[in-house]
């Protein structure tokens, strides 16, 4: 996912430098202007023959960038491991999961649940038993497996910084009851200790504060041309956020939500206090 948007980005760069519509772009490769627009957002594959074309219009003739875009292109068209997952897994949501395992920071502010990357099996298991009633057991255990599995990231060698304001409210909304949770609530204790991950908690004693629109995951990554994104989750979709201003007014709620909440030793402190 990211790779397309890293090659769709560098395509829009060479067809505005030479003055080129998108009509014209998707004329040279018998295709429709709305397809070059989807290349552009990194929402559709890349057939090698269309990037070939395309640098050729846009005057790319140097073989090592020629290469190197092509390359990057072969990779985007790679399926990431997520994929596997498919029987279970929403179309919306691969896109955030692929997101997810590029970014280098990630931060977020939950109140509902505790975040899907700091859940325990017994946890996980009962938050999703209880959003698809309906699921069978076999595809609670994908669904489960499939939160797991995206935990790696934060243990991988390459792991993003990992921020995450939990209201005070997730810690004491009961999942899978008070063996499953007091396992939770000791398993955030022992990752909030990772060097990557910064927790904290957002008090009930702090009254009303910032995080008033809900919970929001604000993605950041290591190449610079891409830009930081907002992610939205709904019941059936989500929003991606990539508009600077927007993403602005996220990033200014999670830094007053970090000031107002509990510092990280606190936060532990409560966690603590929640085992007794």
């Amino acid at each position: 996912m990211v790779r397309r948007i890293l090659l769709g980005s560098q395509l829009r760069r060479l067809r505005e430098s030479r003055g080129i519509t998108r009509e014209a772009a998707g004329y040279s490769i018998r295709a429709s202007e709305s397809k070059i627009s989807r290349m552009e957002l990194g929402r559709v594959s890349f057939k090698a023959r269309d990037i070939e074309d395309l640098l050729t219009l846009y005057g790319v003739m140097d073989e090592t960038e020629r290469a190197s875009l092509l390359g990057l292109a072969r990779e985007a068209n790679v399926a990431g491991w997520w994929h596997s997952y498919g029987d279970v897994l929403p179309s919306w949501f691969q896109t955030y999961v692929g997101l997810e395992g590029a970014a280098s920071h990630i931060s977020c502010y939950e109140v509902q649940f505790v975040h899907g990357l700091l859940q325990t099996e017994g946890y996980a298991h009962a938050v999703v038993t209880r959003g698809q009633p309906q699921a069978c057991h076999s595809e609670v255990d994908r669904r489960v497996a499939l939160r797991l599995e995206r935990q790696k990231l934060l243990v991988s060698e390459r792991g993003p910084a990992f921020q995450v304001v939990i209201d005070e409210a997730a810690l004491h909304r009961p999942y899978g009851g008070q063996a499953v949770m007091r396992a939770q609530i000791q398993h955030l204790i022992t990752v909030s200790e990772q060097p990557n991950v910064t927790l904290q908690v957002m008090p009930f004693s702090f009254g009303g504060h910032a995080g008033e629109s809900g919970a929001f995951t604000l993605l950041r990554f290591p190449e610079s041309d891409l830009p930081d994104i907002v992610y939205l989750e709904q019941l059936t979709s989500a929003l991606y956020l990539d508009k600077p201003e927007e993403v602005g007014q996220y990033r200014r709620v999670l830094e007053r939500l970090s000031e107002d909440s509990l510092s990280v030793e606190k936060s532990r402190d409560l966690l603590r206090g929640l085992l007794q």
